[in-house]
């Protein structure tokens, strides 16, 4: 049998590139976020940190419907808070949470949160997911809990506290709120939140079923290892990226 590199996230030698190909990314992600059902409002946020101007971020305009973002939709934001490219303002939640998290995490490109269904269900237990299936591996031991909510984040000293209870995972549960995740692409980002919430669903679902039986902690962290890693998030998304660009392809003018 043939032997298959898998695909990795591409490099570039252009900053321009670069830029466009992160926007690109984090508007499909918004019109995907919208198909499944994740957008609720006015709220949720994804965003992307700029290739060059590394303390500004790329960010949905505030009070536009998910599913119908553009590239030439995203706004950009300085680290104080100025919407210094686009012409809608930004809303104050997503500065709060995530200018703090891009400053914490030099190593993240992307962050992701919204209101969707089962993660404001879950989140509302203050509990961690346990590894009761091979995708909830990807975040066992990888996740942790918030669990102080003091209502919407406006302050950015509340997202600094998110950002260090954060730490150096992939995802961590906002109590009586929704799920966060983050990632070196936007890609990783997004595929965590989504598979994220599918986790959660899953073991609401058994819990109300009977007594699901967990994964052992041995074979979580192997299982962790194979299906958890930064390329895999990325790699598991461009499916997903595919299909949405094929039936809305007005999503990258």
């Amino acid at each position: 049998m043939p032997k298959f590199d898998r695909p990795q996230p591409p490099v570039f030698e252009r900053v321009e590139d670069e830029r466009l190909y992160r926007k690109q990314h984090l508007a499909a992600a918004f019109r995907l976020f919208g198909r499944f059902g994740f957008s609720e409002g006015t709220a949720g946020h994804i965003t992307a940190r700029d290739p060059e101007f590394t303390d500004h971020f790329w960010v949905n305009p505030f009070g536009k419907y998910f599913g119908q973002i553009r590239v030439s939709d995203l706004i950009l934001v300085d680290s104080h808070g100025e919407v210094v490219k686009g012409n809608a303002p930004v809303n104050r939640a997503a500065f709060a949470i995530h200018s703090q998290i891009h400053e914490a995490r030099p190593d993240i490109v992307a962050a992701a949160h919204a209101h969707s269904l089962y993660g404001k269900s879950w989140s509302s237990l203050g509990r961690l997911l346990d590894p009761l299936t091979q995708d909830a591996c990807i975040f066992y031991q990888d996740h942790d809990l918030f669990d102080d909510y003091r209502g919407v984040v406006l302050a950015p000293s509340e997202g600094r506290r998110i950002a260090e209870v954060l730490g150096d995972k992939k995802a961590v549960i906002l109590r009586n709120h929704g799920f966060l995740t983050a990632g070196p692409t936007v890609d990783a980002a997004a595929w965590w939140y989504i598979t994220f919430e599918r986790s959660a669903q899953a073991q609401l679902l058994a819990e109300a079923a009977g007594k699901p039986v967990p994964i052992d902690h041995e074979i979580a962290t192997l299982t962790h290892s194979q299906v958890g890693t930064d390329s895999g998030g990325w790699f598991s998304f461009q499916p997903l990226y595919e299909r949405i660009v094929e039936e809305e392809p007005d999503l990258l003018k």
